[in-house]
């Protein structure tokens, strides 16, 4: 599977990079919203992780201007669990929500490879 990773956060990109590969995925990274517009329209990508607050675009403005040109998963993830949830990433298109930080970097691979 291909898989897309968008956040501004080095170390989530890392975890889950190192977690799919070791999986067997191919993973791609992308540091902002912007660049991650770019690899996702690029790459055409299986499964996206989707940061929602980052430089340039943000995660929501990334998902609205992909969602019609992609059949891509999309697990929206946040630090801001308050403000959004698995309502709201539905409601926006994505397909789970995952509050940051995550507990069990491995359950999220998990829910990835089970969407």
């Amino acid at each position: 599977m291909k898989i897309l990773i968008v956040d501004d956060e080095a170390l989530v990109r890392r975890s889950l990079s190192r977690a799919l590969k070791g999986k067997g995925h191919e993973v791609l990274e992308a540091g902002d919203g912007n660049e991650g517009l770019q690899l996702w329209q690029t790459s055409n990508p299986d499964l996206v992780f989707l940061d929602v607050l980052m430089p340039g675009r943000t995660g929501p403005e990334v998902l609205k201007e992909m969602r019609d040109q992609s059949k891509a998963k999309v697990i929206l993830m946040s630090a801001f669990a308050g403000e959004h949830n698995m309502e709201t990433a539905q409601q926006m298109g994505a397909n789970l929500f995952v509050p940051k930080p995550f507990e069990d970097i491995f359950a999220v691979v998990k829910m990835a490879e089970d969407l």
